[in-house]
């Protein structure tokens, strides 16, 4: 009787050092923090602030912030997908958009409360 591959999920190719493999992990539980972060964010403004003078402001902000921490989640997972694969395949590690596509949502998202206060006040 043969011995069941134990192996036949993982990506084909050589095993990197694994100091490359745990930098990789700890850099997707950063994306991950980070998603986590966006949804926790999303889910206070829905229940702890006072509502906005624009009447679906808090909820529009709450599901804004809410969704880009799931995209953020499903993004990190595919990055570390792709990094993993390179590594073993012994190839250049390919480009992300991810700090840029986070920084510009940042941008959006803030440039959306600024003009939310600032219709607010009297």
């Amino acid at each position: 009787m043969t011995e069941p591959n134990v192996e036949r999920h993982v990506d084909p190719g050589h095993d990197p050092d694994y100091r490359f493999t745990l930098a990789n992990e700890r850099t997707f539980l950063a994306w991950i923090r980070t998603a986590l972060g966006l949804i926790a964010g999303g889910v206070a403004v829905a229940q702890l602030l006072p509502p906005f003078s624009v009447p679906w402001g808090r909820h529009a902000l709450a599901t804004l912030l809410v969704a880009a921490g799931a995209v953020m989640a499903v993004a990190s997972v595919r990055r570390w997908q792709q990094v993993q694969r390179a590594m073993r395949a012994e190839e250049a590690l390919p480009p992300t958009r991810l700090p840029a596509a986070l920084a510009a949502f940042l941008v959006v998202a803030c440039v959306a409360i600024l003009v939310v206060v600032l219709i607010g006040r009297p």
